[in-house]
């Protein structure tokens, strides 16, 4: 147990030093694998090329870089702007409008992007002038901004439940309907919280100006085809009609259709852009998960998950407490480590422990995504805090930290809801 603390340690120590995560756990992995087996540098490199060319061939993984090219589509047709303005005209109108119609923009956007960076990026571009026309306090607007693109990790489809999914051994097609009933309820949730900020200091969030009848049905006609791509992808997975995999085809397929609708994808250079970048952060993300797998097998030899699995039993820790734990341990973990990193790097360690405690691994899944949903907007890193504030330079990083806290008290409701009702994510199933 000893040597993967010291592992863990050489981990932290390496990304301070500014490596990537995917190459850090490469390294430590190697290195803590070749000490454990006496120096064996052949046996561990062999080790690591045997994972990442099983992990490679894994059919499961092409449902990542389908969805992320389904996301990039969606990018392109520039649906941000429709969702914006639709959610403009339903609530714009009353106090703190302008900031409950960003959570639902950036909701719509998740739905069919499931990219969080990529939601929190497109809607500061978005929703973010607008809000400073109508004067709103500059720590509500990015705050609900950053937190609003949370959302993209939570409602399906999400790259992180699918890693999960892929990592527990669980099924991705459960793990996207249990999302949807949390995902409803971090988008009730983060209304209430600018209800909240709104009642206690009024000005921060003027009202805006009413749409007029005819404007507003024409607003809301103008999503219908993200909300027919969403029930399209969730509902054939959902009825069976098809699996994660192919939905994912058929969803890029949709969202290219789309875009090209809209004369947004009509050249070979348009297709061009849209392929190298799907593949740029395809590669990104498959470094993350091989690194993470050959940490894993370094963890595993080294009898982490066993020893805990004794320290558990002599805490004689619940179910329940032996959650708690891990949501603890994530949540300092994501002060420093990216959302999947956390999840490749924790599941594993923690799963046989669970299984043995019978804990509901579809229920468990929903409650980490909740829990790295957290480290996205929590300081010192806060990925989605910064990515507001590359866009926006003029707003001090302290501000944005400020206006994400109403929204971190909303996720641990979340999570504590979660803990007391788990029908909540397994309602449906």
């Amino acid at each position: 147990m000893t040597i993967a603390l010291v592992g863990f340690a050489c981990l932290l120590l390496l990304c301070f030093l500014g490596f990537p995560l995917g190459f850090s756990t490469l390294i430590a992995g190697l290195v803590g694998f070749a000490f454990l087996r006496n120096w064996d540098w052949h046996a561990s490199v062999t080790m690591m090329s045997q994972q990442i060319v099983e992990t490679g061939a894994n059919y499961g993984l092409s449902v990542i870089p389908l969805f992320l090219l389904m996301g990039v589509f969606i990018h392109r047709a520039n649906i941000s702007e429709d969702l914006f303005e639709a959610s403009y005209a339903l609530l714009g109108k009353y106090r703190g409008g302008l900031a409950q119609s960003t959570v639902l923009a950036c909701a719509g956007f998740s739905a069919v992007s499931g990219s969080s960076l990529a939601t929190a990026a497109t809607m500061t571009k978005v929703a973010m002038p607008h809000m400073r026309r109508y004067r709103y306090d500059d720590s509500l607007s990015s705050g609900v901004i950053a937190a609003g693109g949370t959302l993209g990790i939570m409602i399906p489809p999400s790259v992180p439940l699918v890693i999960y999914g892929l990592v527990a051994e669980q099924d991705i097609g459960k793990l996207f309907i249990a999302g949807v009933g949390p995902g409803i309820l971090l988008v009730a949730l983060y209304m209430m919280a600018v209800l909240a900020v709104i009642l206690r200091r009024p000005e921060t969030g003027p009202a805006g100006e009413a749409v007029p009848r005819r404007e507003r049905y024409r607003r809301y006609r103008s999503v219908w085809p993200v909300l027919a791509l969403f029930v399209l992808v969730l509902g054939g997975i959902y009825f069976g009609i098809f699996t994660p995999t192919e939905a994912s085809g058929i969803g890029a397929t949709g969202a290219a259709a789309f875009a090209w609708w809209r004369g947004r994808l009509r050249t070979l250079p348009q297709l061009y852009e849209s392929l190298l970048e799907a593949c740029r952060t395809t590669a990104a993300l498959f470094i993350v998960i091989f690194g993470a797998q050959v940490f894993s097998n370094f963890i595993n030899l080294s009898g982490l998950p066993g020893a805990l699995v004794d320290l558990v039993e002599g805490f004689a820790l619940s179910p329940l407490g032996t959650v708690f734990a891990v949501c603890v341990i994530c949540i300092v973990l994501g002060m420093i480590f990216e959302a999947i990193g956390i999840l490749l790097l924790i599941v594993p360690v923690f799963l046989p422990t669970l299984i043995i405690m019978d804990v509901d691994l579809i229920w468990f899944g929903i409650v980490m995504v909740i829990v790295v949903e957290l480290g996205l907007i929590t300081p010192p890193i806060g990925m989605n805090v910064f990515t507001v504030r590359t866009m926006m330079p003029d707003i001090r990083l302290v501000r944005i930290f400020r206006g994400v806290l109403p929204f971190v008290v909303a996720d641990l409701v979340a999570l504590g809801l979660l803990f007391a009702f788990p029908a909540i994510a397994l309602g449906l199933l």
